[in-house]
């Protein structure tokens, strides 16, 4: 095993020489903004996490809001402390862990905020454990600003895992990988290579594609941001505001940014896109490589894309597996932190009872758990083990360069800097202005569908650049123009210029009359795919609380078929669908369709309040 010995962006510590850390080693992140639908570790879930919380009877309940991609592991690892001595706390008393899948970001928010609805979110967290140490730093500092104490003091690094870019085994042996190490400069060259792989012998693969979440919601997507500017400099340590200024570096930023497909909340898009294609023999063709962390190649090439077997789903392995790529400018690690909270609803005893339960998950009978999972033992004392093999398409030996955290300004510039650089986007917002979305969507406040609707779009426009090109579409049935079932409202242009416009337009809709949904998604999509614009993330947004209600087009497999025939291919313009299903009544198979037929993802608002986090999640993708 490589000795691990700079310092890592979301341990803060060597890794293998860990004492128990405080949270101050990790507040080089703390400057990042991220927004209430923020998600880390790729463990994104903008709505309520619907856990059904057992009945801790007359025990103590120790609830712990973890990310998903350790969900399974923890409530198995809690229910096993349950029903030991461990448990029994003396004096007739014992706790119960009780575990709930909340996303890292999410989690942040809801924290500082004070985690006021438990009915909405789940039961005030006693322990904490987000995908990286990061979002405590994030936390205490949000805190600070507020005037309020921080809550985290320490964070016991759980179990780790390294950010990687994960390559088809076909491409990656293309490039002489491993015996010629590949990192950000290399994609950079075949990126901007007007051959793409035909410069490596495989013109059949087309032009080379990046896929990459958002920084601003996505751990694995923050890391490699700093990975690629580190990359810019030579530098593996001291990223400085000057380096951020240099001309080279912006260009270098600009031009990783420039080779993503789109980007996105979660890993989870790509993969289980990556997974859908190779069944249909395409995966050569959606993407050429996306930044994951090893965890997900591993469960990737087991035949479990999106990390979490639902109840009958039987794995099956891929026909092009993945290889994990550890960049030769160096790497970093996420290190899935046992936080216990010093929040004001934290009890004594309950603190006292979390740090037994922390001590139980760091036994070298626990952690080797951790390894079967796939991840690398947060406990020094445990081996390398599980999953992380080479058969898996990883290497433990690997990564042998690690980066230093940069200091909070820089990390803090970073991100401004990359709003900058980042790949511009051309979107279609087309939204549903049909009769149903007049109906009761908050009970509380008496808002309706479309009202909750338009509030959240008009939020979600700040997130745009002023030289992004945003348009705005309606559809229903009879409108009384022609076309007969859509208008647009406001063109695809640079939104700077049209900004106040968009918005007055946005608020003054009101619903009207049928769903003519197949009508409006092939039309917005050939309007969209004419329009084409290669140095941009085209895309659409659709929005529907219903299903098609239109007898003159009910052909819904002609209209996949059209979708699919234009997003796979070398020469295939991507112009990809993001359906929002809205609402009870919304068809989100349909919807689902939609999406895996143009290489996106559906989003889930069937509760009209989440509408608003929902929105700003599909947004992230450009």
């Amino acid at each position: 095993m490589t000795a691990l010995t700079s310092t890592v962006v979301t341990t803060g510590l060597a890794a293998h020489r860990r004492p128990r850390p405080s949270i101050r080693f990790f507040g080089a992140l703390l400057a990042v903004a991220l927004t209430a639908a923020a998600c880390g570790g790729d463990d994104s879930e903008v709505l309520r996490d619907d856990a059904d919380l057992l009945d801790p009877g007359d025990c103590l309940p120790i609830d712990m809001a973890v990310s998903s991609e350790k969900i399974a592991l923890l409530t198995d690892l809690a229910q096993e402390f349950n029903a030991s001595d461990e448990a029994d706390l003396g004096g007739g008393e014992c706790a119960f862990v009780r575990v709930q899948k909340k996303a890292s970001g999410k989690a942040m928010q809801l924290l500082a905020d004070g985690w006021r609805d438990e009915d909405a979110d789940g039961p005030q967290p006693v322990v904490w454990s987000p995908a990286a140490s990061s979002w405590g730093a994030i936390l205490n500092q949000r805190l600070v600003e507020r005037g309020a104490d921080p809550m985290v003091e320490n964070a016991e690094p759980f179990m780790l895992t390294p950010l990687v870019i994960a390559m088809p085994a076909p491409m990656a042996a293309a490039l002489g990988y491993p015996e010629t190490p590949i990192g950000y400069a290399d994609i950079i060259a075949l990126a901007q290579d007007p051959e793409g792989w035909g410069a490596y012998g495989h013109p059949e693969w087309g032009p080379f594609r990046l896929g990459k979440t958002n920084p601003n919601y996505s751990t694995s997507a923050l890391s490699a941001t700093i990975a690629q500017y580190y990359a810019a400099t030579g530098k593996t340590s001291g990223l400085s505001l000057e380096d951020l200024d240099r001309p080279a570096v912006e260009n270098f930023a600009r031009s990783v940014e420039g080779a993503v497909v789109h980007y996105g909340d979660i890993t989870m898009t790509f993969l289980n896109n990556w997974f859908r294609n190779d069944a249909r023999g395409t995966a050569l063709t959606y993407v050429s490589a996306v930044a994951v962390e090893e965890k997900s190649v591993i469960d990737y090439n087991l035949g479990n894309p999106d990390g979490i077997l639902d109840p009958g789903e039987e794995p099956r392995e891929p026909r092009v597996p993945l290889v994990a790529v550890y960049p030769k400018e160096g790497t970093l690690y996420s290190d899935n932190p046992f936080m216990v909270l010093d929040a004001p609803w934290v009890t004594d005893q309950e603190a006292k009872a979390a740090e037994r339960f922390g001590d139980y998950v760091m036994r070298p009978e626990a952690q080797e758990r951790v390894a079967e999972y796939g991840f690398r033992p947060g406990n020094p004392e445990v081996a390398i083990g599980g999953g992380v093999t080479k058969a898996n398409g990883v290497d433990p030996d690997q990564p042998e360069t690690l980066l230093e955290v940069p200091e909070p300004a820089v990390l803090s510039g970073l991100l401004d800097r990359w709003d900058g650089v980042r790949k511009r986007a051309r979107v279609l917002i087309v939204l549903d202005v049909s009769g149903s979305m007049g109906e009761e969507g908050d009970i509380v406040t008496g808002a309706t569908k479309l009202d909750l609707a338009k509030d959240a779009v008009i939020d979600a426009l700040d997130q745009f650049q002023s030289d992004d090109e945003v348009g705005l579409r309606i559809f229903t049935t009879d409108l009384g123009t022609e076309p007969s079932d859509y208008a647009d409202l406001v063109s695809v242009e640079a939104i700077g210029g049209q900004r106040e416009g968009l918005t007055g337009r946005i608020a003054d809709l009101i619903p009207m009359n049928g769903t003519p949904l197949y009508t409006v998604t092939q039309a917005s999509y050939r309007d969209m795919l004419a329009a084409f614009v290669p140095d941009r993330i085209n895309a659409i947004v659709l929005l529907t609380d219903g299903r098609n209600e239109d007898p003159r087009n009910e052909d819904l497999e002609a209209l996949l078929a059209e979708l699919r025939a234009q997003a796979e291919g070398e020469s295939a313009k991507p112009v990809r669908i993001f359906p929002i299903a809205y609402g009870a009544d919304a068809d989100l198979d349909t919807l689902r369709r939609i999406a895996e037929a143009t290489n996106a993802a559906v989003y889930d608002a069937s509760d009209p309040t989440t509408i608003s986090s929902v929105f700003t999640a599909v947004v992230s993708n450009f």
